[in-house]
């Protein structure tokens, strides 16, 4: 029972710091807050709607959003940091849709990944049993065995 009461404290507590740095980001650099919460908004819904363990398609997300937000960040810190500045920038629509881009390739390579994989390891196995199957047919035929029921329908499968 202590152990859910402290996790409940820690989880609070993490808010109640994200809040904090939230806050004292949008005070103390509010072009870079309003540039990086719009360049970054796909990365903040994935925050909210990622639940998945390990949150891995939030990090391709966040990872691609970053580097497609670097080039606008930095020619708003050298450009003067102003509200201005910001606004500009994100008045090119080429700004943000590149950001967002980006992000969106960040979770569809987070996506199509572990298909991936699928896909390659199920073929890797179907040459595997079929290798496997012809090595027991060479097996039973040198040793005068009968044939496996299996490799009798494998040649209408196949």
């Amino acid at each position: 029972m202590k152990k859910g009461g402290a996790d409940t404290a820690r989880r609070g507590s993490g808010l109640w710091l994200q809040g904090l740095i939230c806050g004292a980001l949008v005070t103390l650099a509010t072009p870079t807050a309003l540039l990086g919460g719009v360049l970054l908004l796909p990365s903040v819904l994935v925050y909210f709607f990622d639940d998945s363990e390990g949150r891995a398609t939030l990090r391709a997300v966040l990872l691609f959003g970053l580097a497609g937000s670097v080039r606008p960040l930095l020619a708003l810190w050298t450009g003067g940091h102003s509200i201005d500045t910001s606004l500009s920038l994100l008045s090119d629509v080429t700004v943000p849709v590149l950001a967002w881009s980006a992000q969106g390739a960040g979770w569809l390579l987070a996506q199509a990944i572990p298909l991936l994989i699928r896909v390659a390891l199920e073929g890797q196995t179907k040459v595997e049993m079929a290798r496997l199957r012809g090595e027991r047919r060479k097996l039973a035929e040198a040793w005068g065995l009968p044939a496996h029921p299996s490799d009798e329908g494998e040649d209408a499968s196949a």
